[in-house]
């Protein structure tokens, strides 16, 4: 009886330590698969730009984490379902355990990567100007290129992974940023 009171202890103690690291790996889980979904969108409004030779817009409400593709050929939707809502994955909401935080890229200082390096072609983050709603837009060209930005995502633990994208490439790289 001493014997399995002893195991019993033992994996409780296991236990105790183990439950934390799982919470973690949830967070870290669904903070990875919405930076992806977003990477997705992106490069999805990229690639629509290019086919279709239109500017195509990302439109990203930071409050509710709602995005959605917008065509620049198109006139303003007043219904939330719009354009996107013929878009496969064109439209979706980030999870509200996700802080969504956009910076547009200027080109007055240089601006430091995720590993400390200064980014070619210089530029500082600034928080994007949003319009009412606390929205941010992000343009795709026709020709393949697409406004700098910067989308930074954090769960509620403070982890920060942040999604750049480069102007001549529009190409998405999702850069560790740790906690703060």
């Amino acid at each position: 009886m001493i014997e399995l009171m002893v195991v019993i202890v033992l994996i409780g103690i296991m236990t105790a330590m183990i439950l934390p690291e799982m919470k973690g790996t949830f967070e870290d889980a669904l903070l990875r698969s919405e930076t992806r979904k977003l990477a997705d969108v992106f490069s999805l409004a990229n690639s629509r730009a290019i086919t279709l030779n239109q500017l195509q817009r990302v439109r990203i409400d930071a409050k509710s984490g709602h995005f959605s593709i917008e065509s620049a050929a198109r006139e303003p939707v007043k219904d939330r379902k719009g354009a996107a809502a013929e878009i496969p994955g064109g439209e979706g909401t980030i999870d509200s355990r996700i802080a969504i935080e956009i910076h547009k890229v200027t080109d007055d200082a240089p601006a430091a990567s995720g590993d400390g390096r200064t980014r070619s072609g210089g530029g500082s983050s600034e928080p994007e100007p949003r319009d009412a709603g606390n929205r941010a837009t992000i343009s795709f060209y026709p020709d393949g290129t697409a406004e700098e930005h910067e989308v930074e995502l954090r769960d509620r633990q403070g982890f920060r992974l942040a999604l750049h994208i480069a102007p001549v490439t529009a190409r998405v790289r999702i850069v560790e940023r740790g906690r703060p």
